[in-house]
């Protein structure tokens, strides 16, 4: 990394923190028993919102709470499809930062044989399975829901063929990494876009403090316990970047340096001031800091013989413009590693 796109861990803590403070329904119906019935996992509701866009509420039987998802059905639904799972960053989909809001990407899969399915909550639980319930964000269990109970759902209800990829952005650019390590052969491919996969070390685990404590104002150990214990290496994709062997990977991050989007003018700015002036100062430094922890995975991977796609840009700040662009250069690695 040039000295121009290097930022000190300090300068990023104070930056950042600095603004992070500022289809057919589907339901399994479990066995009768004597004991009062407790709901699993299954679709609660389904409703068509276009011909090829519809929502589902899935209960997860983990959490014991219904989650609602974003769904795109196949260009040609004439046979069972592959399916592609899109995380959204910090806010998990539960404000406008997310890919419906944010990118083209209706348009974009208009003419793609895929199912594309995005949940639209888990905002700063980095979808993994906290130790404990966090009084602020309630029950965590990310990983189990995703890798366990939510594929065998989605298949049944969409009809799919059960081969499947993950794609992320931010803080699920790394949760994208740890969920393919947690389930392995549950994805094809993984899709990691400027995130921090560098979680149980610097500057990765001050990037999840910021997160988890700083906007989502709960305490990271509930999420994976105390800092020096075994939870936050168990849970970091660079530590176990192994168990990433034989799946397809693409990578991306900008280097902090404003680029083409970068402009007043530009996409998701368009004129406003003050948006403009927040992503000169954050994106620039998230984006510094996610390309830092972007090279030491691939350094980590480089060192295992694990084959990945790469794209390091030069310039480019952590804004939705450049994921966009992103899922659209990632999508011949995703595509036809499903056969999509």
């Amino acid at each position: 990394m040039s000295k121009r796109t290097t930022v000190g861990t300090h300068a990023i803590r104070i930056a950042v923190a600095s603004a992070l403070v500022a289809a057919p329904l589907f339901t399994v119906v479990p066995a009768a028993s004597a004991d009062p019935v407790k709901p699993v996992a299954g679709v609660v509701s389904s409703k068509q919102v276009s011909d090829r866009e519809l929502t589902l509420t899935v209960h997860s039987e983990s959490m014991d709470r219904d989650i609602p998802f974003k769904v795109l059905r196949p260009a040609d639904d004439s046979a069972p499809r592959p399916t592609l799972y899109l995380l959204n960053g910090a806010g998990g989909g539960e404000d406008a930062a997310n890919w419906f809001d944010r990118t083209d990407v209706v348009d974009f899969f208009g003419d793609k044989n895929v199912n594309g399915v995005v949940p639209m909550e888990g905002a700063f639980s980095y979808y993994t399975d906290w130790e404990k319930d966090a009084p602020e964000l309630g029950r965590n269990k990310w990983t189990t829901f995703l890798t366990e109970e939510l594929p065998p759902v989605v298949d049944g209800a969409l009809g799919t063929n059960g081969v499947n990829a993950i794609a992320g952005i931010s803080m699920a650019g790394g949760s994208v990494l740890s969920l393919a390590e947690s389930a392995p052969g549950l994805y094809r491919s993984v899709g990691a876009y400027s995130g921090c996969a560098q979680t149980s070390t610097q500057p990765g685990r001050m990037y999840v403090d910021l997160v988890v404590e700083g906007r989502g104002g709960a305490d990271t150990e509930n999420m994976w316990g105390p800092k020096d214990g075994p939870g936050w290496a168990a849970n970091d994709p660079v530590v176990n970047a192994e168990k990433l062997r034989g799946t397809e990977l693409y990578i991306s991050s900008g280097s902090g340096v404003p680029g083409p989007h970068d402009r007043l003018d530009g996409p998701g700015i368009e004129g406003d001031v003050n948006t403009y002036a927040n992503q000169m100062l954050l994106g620039t430094t998230i984006e510094a800091a996610a390309n830092q922890c972007t090279h030491a995975l691939k350094g980590r991977l480089d060192e295992l013989g694990i084959p990945a796609t790469y794209d390091l840009e030069p310039v480019g700040t952590h804004a939705w413009p450049y994921w966009q662009d992103q899922l659209h250069k990632s999508w011949p690695v995703l595509g036809a590693s499903i056969g999509a």
